[in-house]
């Protein structure tokens, strides 16, 4: 009972303080591109974009690091979205009919988007049903004082700005029939309204477009129809032309018609023009078309769908056409909405657009509309990180700067577009300081690539894309080229984007990956037991990739594996552009899918795992060191490989069968008192109730069966150089677990960096453990006599980091599902353990050895172990001590996706996926925080000043102000330094800031003195121009 009672008592309040100091859970950003967008809007005075989502969030995007989030207390889809310009507020439209408006406010020195007003529409009495007031289409005046709403009953409300108050100036169909020509009418409603638009030149005059295909003039002061159009076709959207004196009407069928405005014909019949683009056979709809005047002379025509029903029915396209000039943009998901940015000041005659903006359900596509070509901008941010489907993670934190520079470098060359994006930077070293020792996350994909990202900071930035189908035989590519040779000239397709949910084979698949930061070595492994080694090269290289086949059952009799065949490699040299290279192909026998892989760059060893066994290989001598079976006799599933169909049928119908007999024996149990049976029952029940009296807090846990399927999965690898034969003597070793709960130590005789061409490594099995619960073993960490993890290879070499104590004992932390179990090395006695499951009901997914600097001292930090639980609660540890220091949810226990997908970072940071194409972010550190720090002031309700725009980047102590213009040249927009950017600093430990403020124009009126304090404090490294996203 004592050391129950001493374990309850400890309430230190020094520890506290020291807790308060390291540890502090918040989710900080989500990164990606958002969950089943729904609506787009843009404000071209702030340059802010907003995204609505079926989910009701509305996420608000500027400069990278300039983030906001709404969500709607309903989780209703969002319909559509209008920014009130220059003001900071924002129009919603849920599906459920009602309308928000949203300000952005200011919290604590940073801005929030906060929800102010809503508005439900009312029907009238006896006349319309709740469906005929159902909002189809919402239209803001420029003016921001009044918001016109068509409905499904064809009628048009209107509503004050900003208190969403209903005017008593409705218009409905009734009226507007007085003045249509008998002949047009024919008992016929105009059906739904389609569309609004406001007169370009006179604000008071709105054009109002019926789903029937009737088009009016509208004069908002008069109550009067200034012009009937009358169309013949089902109505789909409008758009003006600048001048306002003539518009463009998209329709069903496929055309869009011309319609010229003249006060002397105020019934028009007849468009000027009208356009099938993809006729004359049967064509979709056009769902929105724009229409922009540029300077050379002929418009700029941009619309949606259109495409011939029969024969492109299924693409999802959109059309630019100018002159002879033709391109159809082909995307691979849906298009929700797109909108230009042009010039919007009234005095220009011309639009002259610059760049068009399409969402799409799974990405966001920018075309530079002034380069010849239309090429597309890589954007710096929004890239889709499910352009193929996620399968696993990787996060590296303090990226050397060499290794960063070069990695950039081959994603520029693998994307030329990116080079005008830094093009205006006067130091272009200035590029590698802001970038030098930033973290990257590296995302494998189904399709057999790795995407490598700047994780810095708000923004999760692209900047490189790694491929390893090319090295491989598929079936993809012999389609591929007759695709290609099959497609017609018209129309004239572009494919566009990159987001591809379909693999060309799914063993291509990366499982797991392992990165050495220092070497530049990498390797990935695979769906069909394939696994690589790549090395960084600078140049294009054609070469032959070395290929070594491991068997891992060994000639072990019985076993017939009955899944997927392995993945041929290609005969031959194969060309390869910068970047990641592969070197060497180790084809694991039987191909299941590899389940853990690390690297060892110092050493030239790689070591890997399948549900079979375990392998060593040495990558340097292209030779295999060690191959070990850990399959059990009735390891059954473990020959039928991950594509197999027979195994998920199997496993469920053996679940059921146990279900059946477990229900069937509880039912059927009867206590006989006489029976020696009963008594030994009794015995142990009172023995339990002992055990729960002194223990309460622990739960009985039965241990596993030894002949479970799937025992022999190797879960975790890992290298380490510490004390395995005896106390006095380190060197190499190698560990491994499996699924049943065994440990595997191998000492390792790695010849000097002299002789590695000329000894080969020699591996001998120095320790085996085996839990006593036989629970998967997750994790493995050597600890050297101070009880901090090894550093990395190199690391000590280079002097990067403080070489272990190798005076005192090292201890071996051993992490299963259940428990945490740390053993004094050479002697494998255990010294401490903490049982989780037994404490906690629940069971380890995911754990990480993370260090946690104080935010009071730098100099004081502590390594702890951080744990995910199936839970999606995370626990942190005092290491090697093992005492729970705190406890935080994190993640819902029903989101089984989002807890295997989870990462965490040596800063005590994390990644999970909240859907397909996003990640959350969160911080356990006090310190180590990454989040949106975002300010936006603006004049409300009516700013007649000129807006001019402040980007604000805090670091520290220092406050760089940076004062930037309109979209008055949108090139600057497009051609804004990518990488020189507010979240991209090479201090991890500091919140990245980005603040985007509207001021008074008298807020910049100074002294000459002031101005050029003010000029003197702007740096190249933290100056940026403010824009958009389109970098």
């Amino acid at each position: 009972m004592m050391k129950f009672r001493f374990r309850r008592q400890g309430n230190d309040p020094h520890r506290e303080k020291i807790k308060q100091d390291l540890f502090a859970f918040n989710k900080t950003v989500e990164h990606g591109f958002p969950n089943q967008p729904s609506a787009l809007a843009y404000d071209p005075k702030l340059q802010l974009m907003a995204i609505g989502t079926k989910s009701g969030a509305i996420k608000i995007y500027g400069a990278p690091g300039v983030e906001m989030t709404g969500l709607h207390k309903d989780t209703a889809a969002v319909t559509q979205i209008h920014f009130l310009y220059g003001q900071g507020r924002i129009l919603s439209l849920l599906d459920d009919n009602t309308i928000h408006l949203w300000e952005i406010v200011q919290r604590e020195n940073r801005s929030h988007l906060v929800e102010v007003h809503s508005f439900n529409l009312p029907g009238r009495p006896g006349i319309e049903s709740t469906s005929a007031t159902r909002v189809t289409v919402m239209l803001l005046k420029l003016s921001c004082d009044l918001l016109a709403l068509g409905t499904e009953g064809g009628g048009v409300h209107f509503l004050e700005l900003p208190t969403l108050t209903l005017l008593n100036k409705s218009l409905f169909q009734d009226e507007i029939m007085q003045s249509i020509p008998e002949e047009y009418k024919c008992g016929k409603s105009l059906g739904p309204v389609e569309s609004l638009q406001q007169h370009p030149q006179d604000s008071d005059k709105i054009l109002i477009g019926y789903s029937r295909g009737l088009v009016v003039l509208w004069d908002l002061n008069s109550r009067h129809v200034d012009n009937l159009f009358l169309g013949k076709q089902q109505l789909e959207s409008l758009v003006w032309e600048r001048s306002g004196n003539s518009f463009v009407s998209s329709h069903s069928d496929g055309g869009y018609m011309v319609w010229a405005v003249s006060s002397s014909n105020p019934c028009t019949h007849d468009p000027i023009s009208s356009t099938i683009p993809y006729g004359p056979f049967p064509c979709k709809a056009v769902n929105k078309i724009l229409w922009r005047t540029t300077e050379s002379g002929s418009p700029l025509v941009l619309f949606s769908g259109g495409m011939p029903r029969a024969s492109y029915g299924d693409r999802h396209c959109l059309t630019i056409l100018q002159d002879s000039s033709h391109v159809t943009l082909d995307f691979t998901s849906r298009v929700i909405d797109f909108f230009t940015i042009h010039c919007t000041d009234k005095d220009k005659e011309f639009d002259d657009p610059s760049a068009l903006v399409v969402l799409l359900e799974e990405e966001l596509v920018v075309i530079d509309l002034q380069m010849a070509g239309w090429p597309t901008v890589p954007a710096p941010y929004l890239a889709p990180l499910h352009s193929s489907a996620i399968t696993c993670s990787c996060h590296i934190s303090n990226v050397p700067p060499k290794l960063w520079e070069r990695v950039i470098s081959a994603g520029q060359q693998q994307c030329p577009l990116q080079n005008y994006e830094v093009a205006e930077l006067k130091d272009p070293t200035q590029k590698l300081k802001t970038s030098a020792f930033s973290p990257q996350v590296l995302c494998c994909h189904e399709d057999g690539t790795v995407r490598f990202w700047d994780a810095s900071g708000v923004s999760l930035k692209p900047l490189y894309k790694l491929s390893t189908a090319n090295i491989f035989q598929t079936d993809g590519d012999h389609n591929d080229s007759l695709t290609q040779a099959g497609e017609e000239e018209w129309p004239p397709f572009r494919k566009v984007g990159c987001f591809d949910p379909y693999s060309d084979d799914p063993r291509l698949a990366i499982q797991k990956i392992s990165v050495c930061k220092y070497s530049g070595k990498l390797v990935v492994a695979g769906t069909a037991g394939q696994v690589i080694v790549l090395v960084l090269s600078d140049e294009k290289s054609d070469h032959m990739i070395d290929v070594a086949t491991v068997d891992l059952l060994q000639d072990r009799e019985g076993f017939t594996w009955k899944g997927h065949d392995r993945l041929p490699p290609k005969s031959g040299s194969v060309v390869f552009a910068p970047g990641f290279q592969p070197v060497v192909l180790v084809q694991c026998m039987p191909p299941a899918a590899v389940t853990a892989v690390t690297l060892h760059a110092e050493w030239n060893l790689i070591a890997f795992g399948t549900s079979h066994g375990f392998g060593l290989f040495d990558y340097h001598r292209r030779s295999p060191v060690l191959a070990r079976c850990t399959l059990h006799p009735n390891d059954s599933l473990a020959m039928e490989g991950p594509l197999s169909r027979v195994k998920s049928l199997k496993k469920s119908l053996r679940q059921s069968f146990r279900r059946i007999r477990k229900s069937r024996v509880s039912g059927k149990k009867r206590v006989v008192v006489n029976s020696p049976t009963s008594k030994v029952q009794e015995a142990n029940a009172q023995l339990a109730e002992h055990d729960a009296e002194v223990t309460p807090v622990q739960r009985r846990i039965e241990p596993r069966s030894a002949d479970d399927s799937l025992s022999g999965v190797v879960r975790c690898l890992c290298f380490a150089d510490t004390f395995l034969r005896d106390g006095t003597h380190h060197g190499p070793t190698m560990w491994a677990g499996t699924n049943s709960g065994s440990v595997y130590a191998y000492a390792l005789d790695v010849p000097s960096q002299e002789k590695f061409s000329e000894q080969s490594v020699e591996a001998l099995l120095g320790k085996e453990i085996q839990l006593m619960h036989r629970a998967p073993v997750v994790s493995i960490a050597v600890l050297d006599g101070r009880g901090n993890p090894l550093p990395e290879p190199y690391e000590v070499s280079r002097d990067l980091a403080k070489a272990p104590d190798m005076q005192g004992s090292h201890s071996v932390l051993i992490v299963s599902e259940e428990q945490f179990k740390v053993f004094m090395l050479p002697k494998v006695s255990a010294k401490t353990k903490f049982k989780l499951t037994a404490h906690e009901g629940c069971r380890v997914r995911k754990v990480a050895l993370s260090n946690f600097t104080s935010v009071s001292s730098e100099e004081y930090s502590e390594n702890a172990l951080v744990c995910l639980t199936n839970l999606g609660d995370i626990h942190v540890f005092s290491v090697p001590a093992l005492r729970p220091q705190v406890r935080y949810d994190c993640i819902r226990k029903e989101d089984i996706s989002g807890i295997a997908s989870c990462v965490f970072t040596k800063t005590g940071q994390g990644f999970y996926l909240i859907s397909p194409s996003e990640y959350e972010r969160f911080s356990l550190s006090a310190r180590v925080i990454t989040e949106p720090l975002c300010r936006v002031d603006v004049e409300r309700p009516h700013d007649l000043s000129a807006h001019s725009s402040l980007l604000r980047l805090k670091k520290k102590d220092k406050t760089v102000v940076i004062l930037s213009g309109l979209l008055d040249e949108m090139r600057s927009s497009l051609s804004s330094p990518v990488l020189d950017s507010p979240n991209s600093s090479a201090d991890v430990t500091l919140d990245t800031t980005g603040e985007l403020t509207v001021e008074d124009v008298k807020d910049f009126l100074m002294t000459v003195d002031e101005a050029e304090n003010n000029y003197r404090n702007m740096t190249e490294e933290d100056g940026r121009p403010a824009g958009i996203l389109i970098n």
